[in-house]
């Protein structure tokens, strides 16, 4: 498919999407949320893609951020439209995705932008990665899951400093934080990201599909993580990764799994 602000390519079992608006540093608007959108879906879907890694064109920013001059005179009701419908279409989407999406931080990562990385199940930064909510700084707070996710991932004084004083961290602080997992040089950055894919394609995918289920159930209201948890244990007993895992292990061999 061909998208006007995004590039997406799949090779060796690896999708990666690319926001591709350098001249915005890769700004989000909604032209760019949809389609995102349908990159992630369209991934999702296709049997080959095992791991999926975002990322932003050029060397300066993954994105830096949502597009102010799309929503600058917006009223109440639509903003809260605005938040309501980009969580459900993009974040949270990637979020619940059964495929491992990986954020590779190139760059600024700020506000819309930090947001879709911390919606990714994990993510990893070149040393030049800056990363921020700075939407106060605005008048507003962050509206695409920033005030939810960054507490679940740095913990809610750390999230408290960075939003309230709409500050950056660079990387080597991110990965203390335990924001990002790595943190490796700008022209090795992909390399790792897919070195670590090849390492998740190793595994059985409909394990891994079960295991980002039970993870994210543990952040959801209302929702016993633990008894997600031992349903989707139970249901690996009845795939055919299972057997082939188990059969593999006592025969001491290397499982060739069909992720059924």
């Amino acid at each position: 498919m061909n998208y006007d602000t995004i590039l997406s390519t799949t090779n060796n079992g690896i999708t990666t999407i690319t926001v591709n608006r350098p001249n915005k540093l890769n700004a989000l608007n909604k032209a760019t949320i949809g389609e995102l959108h349908g990159a992630f879906k369209a991934a999702g879907k296709d049997k080959d893609t095992k791991v999926i890694i975002i990322t932003g064109s050029g060397e300066k920013a993954f994105v830096a951020g949502a597009d102010i001059s799309e929503f600058a005179d917006f009223d109440v009701k639509n903003a809260e439209k605005l938040a309501a419908e980009g969580q459900k279409m993009l974040f949270d989407y990637i979020e619940n995705l059964s495929t491992p999406v990986i954020a590779a931080v190139n760059g600024f990562a700020l506000g819309g932008g930090l947001e879709l990385a911390m919606a990714c199940h994990f993510r990893v930064a070149s040393t030049n990665a800056k990363m921020g909510l700075p939407e106060v700084s605005l008048g507003v707070i962050p509206g695409y899951g920033g005030t939810q996710r960054l507490p679940q991932l740095v913990g809610k004084g750390r999230a408290m400093e960075m939003v309230m004083t709409a500050g950056m961290i660079d990387a080597d602080k991110a990965l203390e934080y335990g924001l990002v997992n790595h943190v490796t040089p700008q022209e090795e950055l992909i390399a790792l990201a897919e070195k670590i894919a090849g390492k998740i394609m190793r595994n059985s995918s409909v394990a891994i599909k079960g295991a980002i289920k039970a993870i994210n159930a543990n952040y959801k209201d209302g929702i016993d993580g633990y008894n997600t948890e031992i349903k989707q244990f139970g249901k690996c007993f009845g795939t055919e990764d299972f057997k082939e895992g188990t059969t593999a292990f006592l025969e001491k061999r290397k499982a060739e799994f069909p992720g059924k």
